[in-house]
């Protein structure tokens, strides 16, 4: 049974034991055991993919099994909507609004005193517990009964034993599978957001381009289009030799953040170098963007869907949603993304050439 087809008050009821397991699972267990310990504890495991013996996604109860060589289990990452509610002594740590979370785990952890550090999720992280906290966007059902995003945050859970304690999310297995996603470049937690009236007002072409910046520009146009400023960061990669492996002595440029635009400009490798493929807009900072009128970025993320969803009835064009509940228009390739603000989230916006494939990632 998935999330969506639970009632209230349907989800499963766990206690943290620090360092040594969550609720019916013990790190230190097999994939075998895992499944044998929650179908032990009334639960009917439901295995919706695995990554050979390094992680298993359960759908049912809602949770990521870590494994180390053996394989063993070293760390659980519970769903923040769906997964088990899980409570350390009388601290609900799952399901909850961040800031609440966060001031009750501080709370718990001076009377432990516990040292109580903040991961790269702009949450707490407690070693001592194996305990660290991260926030998603929160999901629930629309009025028709389908799966619709909220504008809230709430939190998930990673537990783990000792062996990843002191850095959990930055130590294999976990590191790989949670590793920032690429060209998404978001500083979490609570942070300034540019009001409306003082963000630079852009228009679309979708395919073609946004605001002064044009599709094909190569990264000196693009700096040049931005104010001349250079961007805060690159990123790129060594491309692949014909034999295999990579090519050492060359280097491909991706991204691009311009932090003061509040900007990313994504490449692809062209005839002549690196040309402008895709643009990402920052939700708290980056120029307001319209598309036909409507504005997509630093709005809550269900007033722009339905605004997007009215706009789609006027025009013949599809708009649609993606696994991970981004909104948009694949004909247009213009997405709008919910990025975090505080315990809310804010629309940021992707816009991309035709031939640019559009990842939620």
């Amino acid at each position: 049974m998935g999330w969506w087809d639970r009632a209230p008050g349907e989800r499963e009821q766990w206690v943290l034991d620090p360092l040594a397991g969550v609720g019916p699972l013990r790190f230190g267990m097999d994939p075998a055991q895992v499944r044998e310990a929650l179908e032990k504890a009334g639960v009917r495991p439901e295995l919706t993919w695995q990554t050979g013996d390094v992680r298993e996604y359960y759908q049912e109860p809602g949770l990521t099994a870590f494994y180390a060589p053996g394989p063993r289990l070293v760390a659980v990452l519970i769903d923040a909507t769906g997964g088990p509610l899980l409570r350390l002594r009388d601290v609900e740590l799952v399901a909850r609004v961040p800031s609440e979370a966060r001031a009750d785990i501080h709370r718990l952890a001076i009377l432990d005193g516990a040292e109580v550090r903040t991961n790269r999720h702009g949450e707490p992280e407690v070693p001592a517990w194996g305990l660290s906290v991260r926030a998603e966007q929160e999901w629930g059902h629309s009025s028709t009964g389908h799966r619709q995003r909220r504008d809230n945050m709430i939190t998930g859970v990673l537990a783990t034993g000792s062996e990843l304690a002191e850095a959990p999310w930055n130590t294999e297995p976990v590191a790989e599978a949670t590793r920032p996603s690429h060209g998404r470049r978001t500083p979490p937690g609570p942070g300034p957001v540019t009001a409306d009236q003082d963000r630079p007002r852009w228009a679309c072409t979708p395919l073609r381009g946004v605001g002064p910046l044009r599709f094909g520009m190569n990264p000196r146009q693009v700096a040049a289009a931005l104010g001349g400023e250079e961007p805060v960061e690159r990123e790129g990669h060594h491309p692949f030799l014909p034999g295999g492996g990579r090519d050492p002595e060359k280097w491909e440029l991706d991204d691009e953040h311009y932090d003061h635009a509040g900007v990313s400009a994504h490449y692809w490798e062209g005839a002549h170098g690196p040309e402008l493929g895709a643009v990402s807009i920052h939700g708290r900072t980056g120029p307001q963007v319209l598309l036909d009128g409507v504005e997509l970025v630093g709005r809550r993320p269900s007033v722009v869907e339905a605004e997007l969803f009215r706009y789609a009835e006027d025009h013949p064009l599809e708009v649609l949603y993606t696994p991970y509940g981004n909104v948009g228009s694949a004909e247009l390739n213009v997405w709008v993304r919910a990025e975090r603000d505080g315990d809310s989230t804010i629309t940021g916006a992707l816009f991309c050439i035709e031939q640019w494939e559009y990842s939620d990632n």
